[in-house]
């Protein structure tokens, strides 16, 4: 069953959208907490160590080290690497998306192709449509959680 939050953003008031960004499931907020703190507890622990642990050569070596980091960091084209890693990601994600079944395509050649105004025409139609909805069923239902969720059984198709 999908949920919807639709009421919540319809009655949002000041400060909303922050606290519906906390409640939704696919939150990036809640997907990505763990990783933000594991930075933030690594930069503090470093910063900490490096103000309060290390002596003066210590340091000046601690700063030696960023140094050739940071100098070896632009020997990478970080723009370069990124814009080939979004345009893989992207690539893979069209090709997903052109493999879902859409039955747009075999309604519009059904109301084509299929004449006739009286009912058996109007029957021939609806029948050829609901059977190119329910493959696109079986099929999204197949590869889709939310959607199996929706419809578990074939009781539920019907």
């Amino acid at each position: 069953m999908t949920v919807t939050y639709t009421s919540r953003v319809a009655t949002a008031r000041f400060g909303g959208f922050s606290q519906l960004l906390l409640l939704w499931r696919g939150s990036i907020y809640k997907l990505l907490y763990r990783e933000l703190l594991l930075f933030l507890g690594a930069y503090l622990g470093l910063s900490l160590a490096y103000r309060f642990l290390l002596s003066e050569p210590q340091k000046r070596l601690f700063e030696k080290l960023v140094l050739y980091c940071d100098r070896s960091a632009d020997l990478i084209p970080v723009s370069f690497v990124l814009g080939f890693y979004v345009a893989l990601v992207l690539e893979r994600w069209w090709g997903q998306f052109r493999t879902v079944p859409a039955p747009d395509g075999l309604m519009v050649a059904v109301a084509g192709n299929v004449h006739g105004a009286d009912a058996r025409g109007r029957l021939l139609r609806r029948t050829l449509m609901r059977y190119g909805s329910l493959a696109a069923l079986l099929v999204l239902r197949a590869v889709s959680t939310a959607v199996y969720k929706r419809f578990p059984t074939c009781d539920h198709l019907v």
